[in-house]
């Protein structure tokens, strides 16, 4: 059961990278094999084959058909506890993703376009690079990379082009949440997990995250042809400035980037989950939104086209189902009870991958080498549980150059592939990137950047 189980990820994994050649979209077999997994988890379980972990160090399981009362609530919870991390992250999504949607329909993007005046693709592909790496830093790489591709569409009318620089835009963003507590959700687990505090992981990942931003975008530049040449001006109508004349752009330009910014803050200040900030913010966007337009400027028959209704109706649902499936996928995995191994001393039975986790480390003698193989095996699969098995692998204390190497092999790791992040994941939804394409063509410059960030924070940590 256990085989049958990790066979239908990887096939469900396969179908999704081969999205193209297949002409299935990937959403489908993102669902199918989430929910596949956990029927085959409950078969296996209610049928006494399969022991079962929570997020706890706690397994249970079914004997023979006879159903403990702890085991069966304890599975129930084990569903409810996955499913309720992944609609944190889902509702994040859509409310970060409905506000930059609000702004667009009362074009406040034009603001910040009018702001970037280069023609260069070179000189453009470096501002909006730099601006995803600081931006990430605050609002999180997944916002930030929502926001910057949603400014692309008004900047780069050629799709072809703008998907270059998109996967640019992911791995700036994944550079720029590695060295910010609550730039990326690994690092703020380590920040919050007392692993590291926000002065040291600011101080000791800042120049690695920046070689991991600055070498790959200066390859792109040197030797990619679509980062050449002039951007082809885009031509707006007299209707469209007399209605950005009319719409009060820049009140909501400003009011929803401040709104996302004041996310973090309010994590901060209530220590709440992030998403309860994210709703506080759109009901205030949404609030204004309802009222910005004098009556006399818009008709009942017009308003409905900058309201918040039409913003939901512009956001893509198959990304969110693709991203519910993924989430839910790794989590059957990270449940199922593969091996047992010595923690603190004592044989515990833990979860695929942290047995994974433990095999390397068990394997490979040499711990730099086993967190940076943690770091590629992100690109693959989800870096939350990963990290969460190597809190458990590390007995260290607090700052010790051990959560640093995990910070930023986690956080940057994931640009080798396009599903290997929330940033590329989100990029991959807006922009329709084929995972293929990304790999031929952007996963290369992911991975020097890595390694020699890597090597960078390895030569720091020595010193």
């Amino acid at each position: 059961m256990i085989s049958i189980i990790i066979l239908v990820f990887v096939l469900g994994y396969l179908s999704i990278t081969l999205e193209h050649p297949l002409g299935l979209d990937k959403t489908v077999p993102a669902l199918f094999m989430a929910a596949l997994m956990w029927a085959l988890l409950a078969v296996g379980f209610h049928e006494g084959w399969l022991t079962l972990i929570d997020g706890h160090e706690t397994t249970f399981k079914a004997i023979n058909g006879v159903i403990d009362e702890h085991a069966e609530e304890g599975f129930t919870n084990l569903l409810l506890h996955h499913l309720g991390k992944t609609a944190e992250i889902l509702v994040f999504l859509i409310g970060a993703m409905t506000i930059v949607e609000i702004i667009d329909l009362h074009r406040g993007f034009e603001i910040l376009k009018g702001w970037v005046t280069t023609k260069s693709k070179t000189r453009l592909l470096w501002i909006i690079a730099v601006l995803a790496f600081f931006l990430s830093a605050v609002i999180d790489n997944l916002t930030s990379t929502i926001v910057l591709v949603t400014l692309l569409r008004k900047l780069i009318p050629n799709k072809q082009d703008r998907l270059w620089f998109a996967g640019l835009i992911v791995i700036a963003a994944n550079a720029g949440g590695a060295w910010s507590p609550i730039g990326d959700v690994t690092t703020t687990m380590l920040w919050i997990g007392k692993r590291t505090s926000a002065l040291h992981l600011v101080e000791r990942l800042f120049l690695p995250s920046l070689v991991n931003l600055i070498v790959p975008v200066t390859l792109a530049t040197l030797f990619i042809p679509a980062f050449k040449g002039k951007i082809k001006e885009v031509k707006i109508s007299e209707e469209e400035k007399e209605t950005e004349n009319l719409l009060s752009s820049k009140t909501m330009l400003f009011l929803g980037i401040g709104m996302i910014l004041f996310v973090p803050v309010f994590k901060t200040v209530t220590h709440l989950p992030p998403y309860l900030g994210m709703m506080l913010g759109l009901s205030v966007v949404w609030l204004v939104s309802e009222f910005i337009h004098p009556e006399e400027d818009f008709s009942k028959e017009r308003r409905h086209l900058y309201s918040a209704h039409k913003a939901l109706s512009r956001i893509e649902m198959s990304s969110i189902l693709f991203f519910l499936g993924i989430l839910m996928a790794v989590a059957a995995l990270e449940s199922l009870v593969y091996g047992a191994v010595m923690v603190d001393g004592e044989l515990t039975s833990v979860g695929t991958l942290r047995y994974l986790a433990e095999m390397l480390n068990q394997t490979i003698p040499n711990q730099d080498i086993v967190i940076s193989i943690l770091g590629v095996l992100s690109a693959i699969i989800d870096n939350v549980p990963l990290v969460a098995a190597s809190m458990g692998m590390y007995n260290a204390p607090m700052d010790a150059s051990v959560w640093h190497l995990i910070a930023y092999a986690a956080g940057t790791g994931g640009s080798m592939l396009i599903i290997g992040s929330a940033a590329g994941v989100a990029a991959m939804g807006m922009e329709k990137i084929d995972f293929i394409w990304y790999m031929k063509k952007i996963s290369w410059l992911a991975v020097v950047g890595y390694v020699l960030g890597y090597i960078l924070l390895l030569f720091m940590e020595s010193l």
